[in-house]
């Protein structure tokens, strides 16, 4: 369900969901996605899905990244990039982690020659749109130079927080910020004033956005 895909559209964000998981109220089942202005990356999300399901999303309607929020494992990553490479469909890879209380980063090295970005979301009982935060200050401890995206519960409330965030020292590698469940009016539908406003918070003037 995805009611103003193209309302959000109009706002440039340099990347744009579409979520292929049955398993979430926000499963994009239509058979196309509408044309989206120039500069947005149409981004597939999947949960533990068959290789050649993904390839054929990413042949089929154009995607430019897939963000994996299941459990695959290096391997999985490794030949899903070979059989994209193959193919001639370039799409950056993003591997998302689920953050609790305390995060292990030796279980990110396998992945590091096989994704292009991590996904940091908080832990939850699903696969993201958990509608939390984690502790952004665990980030203090990343020791890769491998790009991430902040995930996790990010909407109007963290605007001051996200301000802190930008001028420490574990933003240093965030490559983007991830929002979704904090601005949706009910599922795969945003609130497109939210998100204005959002847009306006201070923090992105000194993360260079």
């Amino acid at each position: 369900m995805h009611h103003n895909t193209l309302e959000v559209a109009s706002l440039k964000p340099d990347y744009q969901g579409f979520i292929f998981w049955e398993g979430s109220s926000r499963h994009y089942a239509k058979a196309g996605i509408p044309e989206l202005p120039e500069g947005i990356t149409r981004v597939g999300v999947f949960v533990d899905a068959p290789m050649d399901f993904v390839a054929g999303r990413v042949r089929d309607l154009g995607l430019g990244a897939i963000q994996l929020h299941g459990k695959e494992p290096p391997q999985y990553c490794r030949d899903l990039g070979m059989l994209l490479q193959g193919a001639s469909l370039p799409s950056a890879l993003i591997k998302a982690f689920p953050v609790g209380e305390s995060f292990d980063y030796d279980i990110l090295q396998p992945y590091l020659s096989v994704t292009d970005y991590f996904l940091f979301d908080t832990k939850g009982i699903l696969p993201g749109g958990n509608g939390r935060t984690f502790d952004w200050k665990l980030l203090h401890a990343y020791p890769f130079e491998q790009p991430f995206f902040l995930s996790g519960g990010i909407g109007e409330a963290q605007c001051e927080k996200l301000l802190e965030f930008v001028r420490s020292p574990q933003s240093r590698h965030c490559h983007a910020i991830d929002v979704n469940s904090a601005f949706e009016t009910r599922p795969g539908e945003k609130d497109i004033d939210a998100l204005k406003r959002f847009l306006l918070c201070d923090f992105w003037n000194e993360a260079g956005n």
